[in-house]
């Protein structure tokens, strides 16, 4: 299969175990951050889930090796170069089942699948547009910051695909806890889990994990942070599982 594909200058193969393979590169590859939410989602063996920009498709690959998401699974890109490292991963593996919608989430004809998904996943860009100081890459750019899309374009997207009942997980900067749980409550979708990501029991959270039901019901539970560290400095439990989940090669 190797010798079909063409492997450019910056890319480089991640085995994530029970063989499955994601190519991945300087400009799209995946972070903790990713591990976090797809082990917060909890996408079910037969859930129809799909990721919105997906970049190198950490999450759906995922899916795809622990035979999650098997109703349908799929993944929304609009960078070009994002999109031809995501069909080559698709080949690595021999894959079928992973459905790629290359363009604009904003686009109401890309996906036509309505009011179907059990589960929307976004890991999306973290800076409000117009602030920060951007990096001078172009790909960073857009997926640091709201250059084609911004929350409120999310949960759109979000609330016109998913069933009744669906589920919405997303992961945000601190700082941009309010922003989420408004726009997803603007959009009919109810803020019902939100777990913050702390260095240690000392740190300020770096990253906030949401889950939001589509039709919920009013109250949120604000769970218990997850530590990275204990105290004494070494990976926490709770992350050395999760990652070892991730790493099983």
């Amino acid at each position: 299969m190797l010798n079909d594909i063409v492997i450019s200058d910056g890319e480089h193969i991640e085995d994530l175990g029970e063989s499955v393979y994601l190519l991945v590169s300087k400009e799209h590859t995946f972070g903790t951050d990713a591990l976090l939410l797809n082990d917060f989602a909890g996408v079910k063996s037969m859930d129809k889930a799909i990721d919105l920009g997906t970049g190198c498709g950490i999450i759906p690959f995922l899916w795809l090796r622990d035979k999650k998401a098997q109703g349908f699974r799929g993944a929304v890109e609009i960078q070009n170069n994002a999109c031809e490292q995501f069909r080559k991963s698709k080949r690595l593996n021999n894959d079928e089942t992973l459905n790629l919608f290359e363009g604009d989430l904003k686009d109401k004809e890309l996906i036509t699948q309505r009011e179907y998904f059990d589960v929307v996943t976004m890991n999306p860009p973290y800076k409000a547009e117009n602030t920060g100081i951007k990096n001078g890459d172009e790909s960073a750019k857009i997926a640091r910051h709201e250059i084609t899309c911004n929350i409120d374009d999310i949960t759109e997207c979000a609330a016109r695909i998913l069933r009744f009942g669906g589920r919405m997980c997303i992961c945000n900067r601190p700082e941009r806890v309010l922003d989420s749980c408004f726009s997803m409550r603007k959009h009919g979708i109810e803020p019902k889990r939100i777990r913050f990501v702390q260095k240690n029991g000392e740190s300020a959270p770096w990253l906030v994990l949401i889950d939001g039901r589509k039709g919920g019901a009013n109250g949120v539970r604000i769970e218990k942070p997850l530590l990275m560290q204990t105290d004494g400095g070494k990976p926490s439990e709770e992350i050395l599982n999760i990652t070892e989940k991730y790493r099983k090669a």
